[in-house]
């Protein structure tokens, strides 16, 4: 693995970097869901969410390297039913946010609340990833165009290319994340607001999947 990335071109890695970062600076679902999700939960929140949603961005470029992904797109039934998998997870995440009441104010619920926000956004930012199987095909489509056969094996560079992609969302995704936790937290005292805003924003990235 090192050996291909000693040499892969640095132009191309260039090129391959300067796409990636305009790609991850345009507001999608990722960033969509990372706002929500610092809005509810704070700046914290929105990093672990935008590391959750990195975590499976790298297990998407995994199926990429190693050809699941087309397998996927052959396959429109195993690709619905994903799709579909994650509208509804989507959906119920946006029932949780529009039911939550207002943050307790006690130190120890405080601190148990923070808690489970930080490993719930992280898992919910997962999976919400994961069951996005359009992200598999973009990958799919996107990391060869930047890979050399004379570099090495294609399935290498791929997953070095899916990598430094994946590190650069993360950054981007995780300051949009924690931008928005900032804000909201001269909210807080509208928090039942805040939820019903979380909510509409996850129940609209559940049509555009659903619908997509």
């Amino acid at each position: 693995m090192i050996d291909t990335l000693l040499h892969m071109d640095p132009v191309l890695i260039g090129a391959f970097l300067s796409a990636g970062l305009l790609l991850n600076l345009t507001p999608g679902a990722d960033v969509a869901f990372a706002v929500a999700s610092g809005a509810q939960g704070g700046a914290p929140a929105g990093v672990a969410a935008a590391a959750g949603i990195t975590l499976g961005s790298l297990c998407h470029t995994c199926l990429a390297a190693f050809g699941l992904a087309a397998v996927l797109a052959a396959q429109p039934a195993a690709y619905d039913v994903i799709r579909w998998a994650g509208a509804v997870y989507l959906l119920w995440l946006a029932w949780r946010a529009w039911q939550s009441a207002q943050m307790q104010t006690g130190a120890t619920d405080v601190k148990t609340a923070v808690s489970w926000s930080l490993r719930g956004a992280f898992l919910r930012g997962t999976l919400t990833n994961l069951l996005n199987p359009k992200v598999a095909l973009f990958q799919l489509a996107f990391l060869p165009q930047f890979a050399d056969p004379m570099s090495g094996p294609i399935w290498q560079q791929m997953v070095l290319l899916g990598l430094l992609f994946a590190l650069t969302g993360f950054f981007v995704t995780a300051a949009y994340g924690a931008l928005a936790g900032r804000f909201a937290a001269a909210l807080r005292q509208r928090g039942a607001a805040l939820n019903r805003l979380c909510a509409i924003v996850f129940a609209g990235l559940a049509a555009r999947l659903a619908l997509s």
